[in-house]
Formats: structure tokens, C-alpha cells, sequence
């Protein structure tokens, strides 16, 4: 079995179809769901070169199977923005590719071309396989995530 040929790139305008059932696939893994408003806002924000959020898409042999939102915020700490890396997924039959490192090291690559200070991103603790991943990647701070949802 021959390994795919994998690109990692920005996704197009044109590509919500393909990009669509890889959000719901994130969503699902997380047992959660947004209103349909929050799917077209989100997809409009990533396609608005005003806004400060972005897409990349793996594709192996030319098929979308992994995407990484992004998004740049200011700091009180750094003069450089950082980088959160806010969504990660790659679908159940292309997992074991290298694509979810491929996608996370090219947000360090965007990230540092921008100047961004770092990058940083939440997982669940119970996602374990994702956390094998990003130990290899990141250094895991020790904070406690918090919040408020209104």
C-alpha cells in the first residue's frame, strides 16, 4: 500500500461542501452542535481576509481529511499576537497519516510568519490520542480552563 501524497493549504471559498462535513465530524466528536447561523458566520469569518480567523485543509490524494482553524489575538504578556489554534480534525480513515502534526506544524509556520509570540490550544483531557500527539508537540502549561457561557 502506497502512503497518499498529502498537501496542507489554505482551504478555497469554494470548498465549504468539502469542508462542512469535517466541522460536523469536530462537532460530533465532541458531542456538541451549532445553530446552522454559526456554521454560515464561521465559514463566512475564515473566507474574510478583514478578519483575523483562517482555515487549512489536509488533503491526501487530493481529498479534504483534515482541517485546522486558526485565529490571531492580542496579548497583555508579548508584543506579538498569538495564535489559537482552535479546531483541529482529521476524519477516522486518514488518522495515523502524520496529517494532524502536518496541519499543526503549519499553523507554527503561518503563526511565525505573522510574528504571533506563540501558539496555544485546548483539548479535552479524555481526548488521549490527541494529547499523545500534542506532547510531542507543545509543552502542556498546566493552566485550568474556565468559563462562562452566556
Amino acid at each position: 500500500m502506497t502512503a497518499p501524497q498529502v498537501l496542507i493549504r489554505a482551504l478555497g471559498a469554494g470548498e465549504r461542501a468539502e469542508w462542512e462535513p469535517l466541522w460536523r465530524g469536530y462537532l460530533h466528536f465532541y458531542k456538541t452542535d451549532v445553530p446552522r447561523e454559526t456554521y454560515d458566520a464561521t465559514w463566512a469569518r475564515l473566507n474574510d481576509s478583514k478578519e483575523p480567523m483562517f482555515a487549512l485543509g489536509a488533503y491526501a490524494d487530493g481529498k479534504l481529511t483534515g482541517i485546522v482553524h486558526y485565529l490571531f489575538h492580542r496579548s497583555c504578556w508579548t508584543v506579538g499576537d498569538y495564535c489559537y489554534l482552535q479546531d483541529l480534525f482529521v476524519v477516522e480513515g486518514a488518522r495515523k497519516l502524520g496529517l494532524g502534526r502536518a496541519l499543526i506544524k503549519a499553523v507554527y509556520e503561518k503563526a511565525k510568519a505573522a510574528g504571533a509570540s506563540r501558539v496555544h490550544w485546548l483539548t479535552h483531557e479524555s481526548n488521549s490520542t490527541a494529547r499523545a500527539l500534542y506532547d510531542t508537540l507543545a509543552e502542556r502549561p498546566g493552566f485550568i480552563q474556565y468559563r462562562k457561557i452566556f
